[in-house]
């Protein structure tokens, strides 16, 4: 079945366009509290999945400070602290930025990219947002022995880790493995399986899922970045804990157990945190700071002249 709509786009007054998906929403007791489309069939959460992936490595030998645990959650910004922060894990595992197989990339922050091209600099993998994640990844393999060269290999002994703790979080089978933007393997779930880890990680109250969430609580700026509508999220609500990803997929998890999942299928980053503020809304959050996030305006002439708006 096609997705239903979940937001309109709104200029001066006449609906120009449409965004199609799905939402879900659980109760403190992790029923599902009330859902949009199809909540159940498989997607690639693509970055959403790195706190979960971060668990994994935890309970396989990963030790880091907790600002350098969110970063190996994050799709970061590429400001100079994240950097700084990769090279630190790197440093930790005995490795330099050669043996990070990211894809060379610009800084996703502006300012950060704005100051390499003046500079003439030119794309590299540690300022692509996923180097945290994949100098986690080398140092849990530095700590157990594990080849680093095929890190990103599906057969890998941390992949198989990876993959044996994300089906046990989000209580599904992975019923496909993909390719993720970062080279690195990409698992499905559905959106309620999402929603599900992340309460488990939000509730957790010791072990490897109590150290990511604290981490990504204590440091959301390094999960994203210092201008980034999640770290402006989470530092509204106190105590949550959430991440976002490519293709439109947020998931966030509140510490009394709600938690929230959402994918478009348009893939549209604008309307994400749109969204997201629709759902904490219609769950009863009415936190002003937290629900401003999910402002988007449309423009014209440089002035809003409208807005995209979710219709759930």
């Amino acid at each position: 079945m096609p997705a239903p709509v979940v937001a309109e786009i709104v200029r001066s007054g006449f609906v120009e366009g449409h965004h199609y998906g799905s939402v879900v929403a659980l109760d403190p007791d992790g029923a599902t509290a009330w859902s949009v489309g199809d909540v159940e069939a498989p997607v690639l959460p693509r970055s959403c999945n790195k706190p979960l992936q971060a668990v994994a490595m935890v309970r396989h030998g990963l030790d880091l400070p907790p600002e350098l645990l969110a970063l190996a959650c994050a799709s970061h910004s590429g400001e100079p602290f994240h950097q700084d922060g990769v090279r630190r894990v790197l440093a930790l595992a005995g490795l330099d930025e050669s043996h990070l197989q990211t894809p060379p990339d610009h800084p996703l922050d502006d300012a950060a990219r704005d100051a390499v091209l003046r500079a003439g600099g030119a794309r590299t993998s540690i300022a692509m947002n996923c180097s945290g994640k994949h100098a986690a990844m080398l140092l849990t393999c530095v700590t157990n022995g594990w080849p680093t060269a095929t890190y990103l290999e599906p057969d890998h002994p941390l992949q198989r880790a990876i993959a044996e703790t994300f089906a046990q979080l989000t209580r599904e089978p992975v019923a496909v493995t993909a390719v993720d933007g970062c080279g690195a393997p990409l698992l499905s779930t559905s959106l309620t399986g999402l929603a599900h880890a992340f309460r488990t990680l939000a509730l957790a109250d010791a072990g490897p899922e109590r150290r990511v969430a604290d981490a990504i609580r204590a440091h959301p700026e390094w999960v994203s970045g210092t201008t980034r509508d999640e770290r402006a999220l989470l530092t509204a609500l106190s105590g949550a804990i959430g991440k976002a990803g490519a293709e439109s997929c947020y998931a966030v998890a509140l510490p009394d157990g709600r938690a929230f999942a959402l994918k478009t299928d348009d893939g549209a980053p604008r309307v994400r945190p749109v969204l997201m503020a629709a759902a904490l809304r219609r769950s009863g959050i009415t936190d002003e700071a937290a629900l401003r996030t999910g402002a988007a305006p449309v423009l014209g002439g440089g002035r809003p002249v409208g807005e995209i708006r979710a219709t759930f």
